[in-house]
Formats: structure tokens, sequence, C-alpha cells
């Protein structure tokens, strides 16, 4: 079990580290596992999250997680498997992608841009932009941000529900305050060199552990 690190209690990150080529495990339903990303920026007028999952989960799970206190789904990546769509919230608007390639046991690259002026949304996934919609306009995310994995906030910070929460593996987890290019999504996608987020990095991440979640390299299929 190699660079496995297995934390039972709350685990407090002490400086960024550095999650290159490694992955959060969340093992089991809970509603006491998940990590709490952590940021000074406390304003968005724009945002761009982008990460890569991996789960065999047959019912609804969030992906992403960023609640304040006034909103707790001011950006929220859910997703609905009654209905087989991905849905990205920003304020109090929400959006529905359907018909996605969502294959259980295999891993997704999912981005999701956001700009206040326009109001509009656009997912990306797995490299493939999806149609822009409108969700919410006019006003910023603003307020102490909570962002978690591994749970879907139904309060700022908690309510968390068992039937939402997050199995699988989660990786390379990056947020800007900016609609990222389509070229840089399209690196970020293939791994190449990209702009890495100016809001959570994963590169120098700053985080922590809530009961039982895993860091192990990620899985790497040998040629």
């Amino acid at each position: 079990m190699k660079f496995l690190i297995l934390l039972l209690v709350t685990a407090c990150a002490a400086s960024p580290q550095d999650l290159s080529g490694k992955m959060f495990i969340f093992p089991q339903q809970s509603t006491r596992a998940y990590v709490k990303l952590n940021t000074t920026v406390d304003s968005f007028s724009a945002a761009t999250v982008c990460h890569r999952s991996f789960t065999d989960l047959k019912r609804d799970h969030g992906l992403f997680s960023l609640a304040t206190s006034n909103s707790f789904n001011d950006f929220l990546i859910f997703y609905d498997y009654t209905n087989r769509e991905m849905e990205p919230h920003v304020r109090h608007g929400k959006s529905e992608y359907g018909g996605l390639d969502y294959k259980p046991n295999v891993w997704h690259s999912i981005c999701t841009t956001w700009d206040s002026q326009s109001g509009l949304i656009q997912l990306w996934f797995n490299g493939l932009p999806l149609t822009k919609k409108y969700v919410s306009s006019g006003s910023n995310i603003s307020g102490r941000p909570i962002i978690i994995l591994g749970q879907e906030q139904d309060a700022h910070g908690g309510k968390f529900d068992i039937n939402q929460c997050f199995v699988g593996m989660m990786a390379d987890v990056h947020m800007w305050d900016y609609v990222l290019s389509a070229c840089e999504i399209q690196k970020y996608v293939n791994e190449l060199n990209f702009t890495p987020g100016n809001v959570l990095n994963w590169g120098a991440l700053d985080f922590q552990i809530m009961d039982r979640v895993l860091i192990e390299s990620k899985q790497m299929m040998c040629v």
C-alpha cells in the first residue's frame, strides 16, 4: 500500500501539499467522510472548476460542493442518477446535461465554467464542450466559501445525506476565478502543461481530511 495515508479522525494539512500523481479515495458510504478544501478567495464574478472522478455508484451523488452563508448550492456539480444527467448549480439556478456516456469504473474529466455577467454556464465532459446555458447572472458568489469533496452540502458546511455522498476516487481538482479558455481546458483534460487553479491548485492544495478518506498514488495502466 505504497503512499497510503489513512486518516480516521480529523487531520489538518499543516501547509499546502503537492498532490500531483495522487488521488483521494472515498471507500464507503458515510455522512462523516469528506475533504474540505481551503481558499482565501471569498468573491467570484466568474469561475471554472475541473476535476477527475471514478465511481461505480448507481444513485445520485455530489462531485463538488461550494456553499456560502447565502446559498448552500452556490457552486455545485451533482449527478442525478434517476434522470441520467449532470447538474451544475450556480447561485440559485441549475442546468441539466443529459445523454452523457457516464460509464462506471472509468475516469471522467469534468470542467464547468460560469460567468456572472452573461449568466452562462458550460460543462465540458471528457474534453467535449456541451451547450452553453443560462443559469444565473447579476450577482457574484460571495461570502466565506466552504468547499467539500465527498459530500453534498444542504447547509453551510453540513447537513449531509448518505444517499448523496460520493464513493470512489477523485483527483486533479482545480478552481479558477475566471472562465478558463477552451485551449487550457483541453490541456487539462489531456494532462498536459496547463495553468493551475488560482483558487484551488492540486499541486499546492490546502485541505483537511475528515474521517475515512485515503490518499494513494493514481492508478496507471501498464503498457
